[in-house]
Protein backbone atom coordinates (compact mmCIF):
# COMPACT_ATOMS: atom_id res chain seq x y z
CA UNK A 1 0.00 0.00 0.00
CA UNK A 2 3.00 2.44 0.71
CA UNK A 3 4.74 1.87 -2.23
CA UNK A 4 1.04 2.54 -4.11
CA UNK A 5 1.14 5.80 -2.36
CA UNK A 6 4.73 7.20 -2.92
CA UNK A 7 4.09 6.17 -6.80
CA UNK A 8 0.84 8.36 -6.73
CA UNK A 9 2.83 11.28 -5.18
CA UNK A 10 5.49 11.28 -7.66
CA UNK A 11 3.39 11.03 -10.55
CA UNK A 12 1.02 14.23 -8.78
CA UNK A 13 4.70 16.09 -8.32
CA UNK A 14 5.73 15.35 -11.80
CA UNK A 15 2.00 16.16 -13.12
CA UNK A 16 2.59 19.30 -11.56
CA UNK A 17 6.04 20.13 -12.44
CA UNK A 18 4.78 19.56 -15.97
CA UNK A 19 2.19 21.95 -16.00
CA UNK A 20 4.14 24.78 -13.98
CA UNK A 21 7.12 24.47 -16.88
CA UNK A 22 4.49 24.26 -19.70
CA UNK A 23 2.57 27.86 -18.25
CA UNK A 24 6.46 29.09 -18.23
CA UNK A 25 7.01 27.88 -21.37
CA UNK A 26 3.84 29.42 -23.03
CA UNK A 27 4.13 32.76 -22.54
CA UNK A 28 7.14 32.14 -24.77
CA UNK A 29 5.73 30.61 -27.65
CA UNK A 30 3.41 32.13 -29.94
CA UNK A 31 0.63 29.70 -31.52
CA UNK A 32 -1.68 32.78 -33.72
CA UNK A 33 -0.55 36.16 -34.14
CA UNK A 34 -2.90 38.53 -31.62
CA UNK A 35 -5.81 40.13 -33.08
CA UNK A 36 -5.84 43.69 -32.95
CA UNK A 37 -8.19 45.20 -30.26
CA UNK A 38 -11.08 47.39 -31.02
CA UNK A 39 -11.18 49.33 -34.71
CA UNK A 40 -8.20 50.86 -36.35
CA UNK A 41 -6.57 54.08 -35.22
CA UNK A 42 -7.25 56.55 -36.78
CA UNK A 43 -4.31 58.12 -38.58
CA UNK A 44 -4.21 62.09 -38.61
CA UNK A 45 -1.16 64.08 -38.55
CA UNK A 46 -0.84 66.37 -35.82
CA UNK A 47 -3.84 68.10 -34.18
CA UNK A 48 -7.04 68.64 -35.74
CA UNK A 49 -10.06 69.96 -33.65
CA UNK A 50 -13.61 68.46 -34.57
CA UNK A 51 -16.74 69.77 -33.84
CA UNK A 52 -19.82 67.51 -34.05
CA UNK A 53 -23.45 68.34 -34.71
CA UNK A 54 -27.02 66.64 -34.61
CA UNK A 55 -28.66 68.42 -37.53
CA UNK A 56 -30.93 65.52 -38.38
CA UNK A 57 -32.98 66.13 -35.05
CA UNK A 58 -32.50 62.15 -33.88
CA UNK A 59 -31.63 62.17 -30.40
CA UNK A 60 -28.29 61.24 -29.39
CA UNK A 61 -26.36 61.19 -32.10
CA UNK A 62 -23.96 63.54 -31.70
CA UNK A 63 -22.82 62.03 -28.59
CA UNK A 64 -22.65 58.64 -30.38
CA UNK A 65 -20.73 59.56 -32.82
CA UNK A 66 -18.12 61.90 -30.50
CA UNK A 67 -17.73 58.58 -28.75
CA UNK A 68 -16.73 56.78 -31.57
CA UNK A 69 -14.36 59.69 -32.51
CA UNK A 70 -12.76 60.19 -29.29
CA UNK A 71 -12.28 56.01 -29.32
CA UNK A 72 -10.30 56.33 -32.45
CA UNK A 73 -8.06 59.20 -30.67
CA UNK A 74 -9.82 62.71 -32.55
CA UNK A 75 -10.11 65.44 -30.65
CA UNK A 76 -13.65 66.81 -30.51
CA UNK A 77 -13.94 70.05 -28.77
CA UNK A 78 -17.77 70.28 -28.58
CA UNK A 79 -20.97 68.30 -29.75
CA UNK A 80 -24.07 69.10 -29.83
CA UNK A 81 -27.50 70.19 -31.56
CA UNK A 82 -27.10 72.16 -35.25
CA UNK A 83 -28.56 75.59 -35.47
CA UNK A 84 -31.66 73.65 -37.36
CA UNK A 85 -32.68 70.70 -38.21
CA UNK A 86 -33.01 69.45 -41.73
CA UNK A 87 -33.50 66.47 -44.46
CA UNK A 88 -30.29 66.57 -45.32
CA UNK A 89 -27.83 63.99 -45.60
CA UNK A 90 -24.56 63.86 -42.94
CA UNK A 91 -21.45 65.41 -44.20
CA UNK A 92 -17.93 66.29 -43.04
CA UNK A 93 -16.96 69.74 -43.31
CA UNK A 94 -13.47 70.93 -44.00
CA UNK A 95 -12.92 74.26 -42.38
CA UNK A 96 -9.40 74.88 -42.56
CA UNK A 97 -8.11 72.95 -45.85
CA UNK A 98 -7.45 69.63 -44.28
CA UNK A 99 -9.25 67.31 -47.02
CA UNK A 100 -7.20 64.19 -45.64
CA UNK A 101 -8.11 64.83 -42.13
CA UNK A 102 -11.59 65.23 -43.33
CA UNK A 103 -11.72 62.12 -45.46
CA UNK A 104 -10.47 60.09 -42.21
CA UNK A 105 -12.96 61.21 -39.73
CA UNK A 106 -15.92 60.59 -42.36
CA UNK A 107 -14.64 57.04 -43.10
CA UNK A 108 -14.13 56.33 -39.37
CA UNK A 109 -18.24 57.76 -39.34
CA UNK A 110 -19.30 56.08 -42.42
CA UNK A 111 -20.33 59.39 -44.29
CA UNK A 112 -19.56 59.64 -47.71
CA UNK A 113 -19.73 63.67 -48.31
CA UNK A 114 -16.77 65.54 -47.99
CA UNK A 115 -16.70 69.54 -48.45
CA UNK A 116 -14.41 72.24 -48.13
CA UNK A 117 -15.68 75.59 -46.42
CA UNK A 118 -13.33 77.58 -45.03
CA UNK A 119 -14.24 79.51 -42.14
CA UNK A 120 -11.78 81.72 -39.85
CA UNK A 121 -14.34 82.72 -37.25
CA UNK A 122 -14.49 79.18 -36.06
CA UNK A 123 -12.34 77.72 -33.59
CA UNK A 124 -12.28 74.62 -35.03
CA UNK A 125 -10.81 72.52 -37.94
CA UNK A 126 -13.61 70.10 -39.16
CA UNK A 127 -17.35 70.15 -38.38
CA UNK A 128 -19.16 66.94 -38.38
CA UNK A 129 -22.97 67.39 -39.49
CA UNK A 130 -24.87 64.32 -38.91
CA UNK A 131 -27.99 63.83 -40.84
CA UNK A 132 -31.55 62.00 -39.82
CA UNK A 133 -29.92 59.11 -41.84
CA UNK A 134 -26.87 58.19 -39.50
CA UNK A 135 -26.90 56.20 -36.87
CA UNK A 136 -24.51 54.26 -34.64
CA UNK A 137 -24.32 50.71 -36.07
CA UNK A 138 -25.60 48.07 -33.08
CA UNK A 139 -23.32 45.88 -32.31
CA UNK A 140 -24.25 42.25 -33.21
CA UNK A 141 -26.50 39.98 -30.85
CA UNK A 142 -24.57 37.57 -28.84
CA UNK A 143 -26.18 34.03 -29.31
CA UNK A 144 -27.18 32.48 -25.81
CA UNK A 145 -26.74 29.20 -25.26
CA UNK A 146 -27.49 26.50 -21.93
CA UNK A 147 -23.63 25.28 -22.15
CA UNK A 148 -21.56 26.42 -19.46
CA UNK A 149 -17.60 26.57 -19.86
CA UNK A 150 -15.39 23.42 -18.71
CA UNK A 151 -14.36 25.11 -15.97
CA UNK A 152 -17.49 25.86 -14.31
CA UNK A 153 -18.78 23.81 -11.77
CA UNK A 154 -22.52 24.88 -11.92
CA UNK A 155 -22.97 23.09 -15.14
CA UNK A 156 -22.81 19.72 -12.86
CA UNK A 157 -25.57 20.93 -10.46
CA UNK A 158 -28.21 21.63 -13.29
CA UNK A 159 -28.31 25.47 -12.09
Amino acid sequence: MGERLRGLALLVVLLGAGVLLGSSLAQWWQIAPPLPAGPPSVQIQGRVRVEVLNAGGISGVARDATAVLRDLGVDVVYYGNAENFSEEPSVVVDRVGRSEAARVVARALGIEGVVLEPDSSLFVDITVRLGPEWSLEPEPAKEVTGARPWWDLRRFFGK
